[in-house]
């Protein structure tokens, strides 16, 4: 056991702020979005965000202006990018956009209702349905391809901005193969993991080792 890893399981709430070596995640998922409420399919559509969903970010703007950010990332997608652009401007950061933060490719299915989706592909949606770590939509991504893509780019960031604190505003999928791959869970617990439009999670690493200190967090 490393000396990390050892103090982990020993230290107080106190004594893990104190840790200079920590690097923080703000983790947010982006406000609701304008096919929200018609169950559609939407991966690397570029949708925006409603009236709500801006409020949302505000929301989360407010809640990071005194946690000291000094990275700001979103995705390249419209609704991040935005999103970020809302967050930036309440704690003066000039938010990155990288495509790699990207949420699922759904290839064929993009912009399908789940109706539309179960009458054109049936045999596939219930394929999906018992095999979704793996099974790959035509001309889209499994998780298990989102998982590699986003936790590849993270650890780059990661090490990039060791000791600092990371703000990324990205989607549902990719934040819940970030929070499961940190708890060690297997990609087919993902719909265990709730993720709210405009939600915060705050994953602290230390030396490597991640400890999940808020989870799906709304106010």
């Amino acid at each position: 056991m490393t000396k990390i890893a050892s103090l982990l399981n020993t230290a107080s709430h106190r004594e893990l702020e104190q840790l200079e070596d920590r690097t923080r995640l703000y983790l947010v998922r982006h406000g609701e979005i304008s096919t929200s409420r018609e169950w559609r399919y939407v991966g690397h559509m570029d949708v925006d965000l409603t009236e709500t969903g801006i409020k949302q970010m505000e929301r989360i703007g407010d809640r990071l202006k005194n946690e000291q950010i000094d990275v700001l990332f979103s995705s390249d997608l419209q609704r991040t990018r935005k999103g970020a652009e809302i967050v930036g401007r309440i704690i003066g950061i000039t938010p990155q956009p990288v495509p790699a933060f990207r949420e699922i490719n759904l290839g064929e299915w993009e912009g399908l209702t789940r109706d539309q989706i179960v009458a054109r592909f049936p045999a596939e949606f219930e394929e999906r349905s018992q095999n979704l770590p793996y099974f790959r939509i035509r001309n889209g991504e499994s998780f298990a391809d989102l998982k590699t893509r986003v936790i590849r780019q993270l650890e780059i960031v990661l090490a990039q901005y060791k000791g600092k604190n990371i703000a990324l505003i990205a989607h549902g999928g990719v934040n819940r193969v970030i929070i499961t791959h940190v708890l060690g869970m297997d990609l087919s617990n993902l719909t265990r993991l709730d993720q709210a439009y405009g939600c915060l999670n705050i994953i602290d690493y230390f030396d490597g080792m991640p400890v999940v200190r808020l989870l799906n967090s709304v106010e």
